[in-house]
């Protein structure tokens, strides 16, 4: 199984950006997908997942403005980023798990792609 982002590159603020991640082999209806990001100096946090059902989590710092979503028969999951600030300045990596029916914040995922560069700068 491979797991590849593409979307990153930079925006001013209040600017939006679109994030893909893909997940390549069969029965990507049954992944999980995370969204992870990691800003200089700063732990790794998780931004958004979502899991098989379509049930999609958002940490606090981006809630009302991200939106996760997937398309079961391109195998991708989209994170669309919006009103981003200075702050959404990372890089972002996605991740994905076949077991995908859990809450998509407690699957141990395992499956991890490349980091991907998002800059918010004026």
């Amino acid at each position: 199984v491979q797991v590849a982002e593409s979307g990153g590159g930079s925006v001013q603020p209040g600017g939006s950006l679109r994030l893909s991640c893909t997940a390549s082999g069969p029965s990507f209806d049954y992944y999980a997908i995370g969204w992870y990001r990691q800003a200089p100096g700063k732990e790794r946090e998780q931004v958004s997942c979502i899991n098989s059902a379509g049930s999609t989590h958002y940490a606090d710092s981006v809630k009302g403005r991200f939106t996760i979503s997937r398309d079961d028969a391109r195998n991708t999951v989209i994170l669309q980023m919006s009103s981003l600030k200075s702050e959404d300045t990372a890089v972002y990596t996605c991740a994905g798990d076949l077991r995908g029916g859990n809450l998509c914040t407690h699957v141990p995922y395992g499956y991890w792609g490349e980091e991907t560069q998002v800059t918010v700068s004026s």
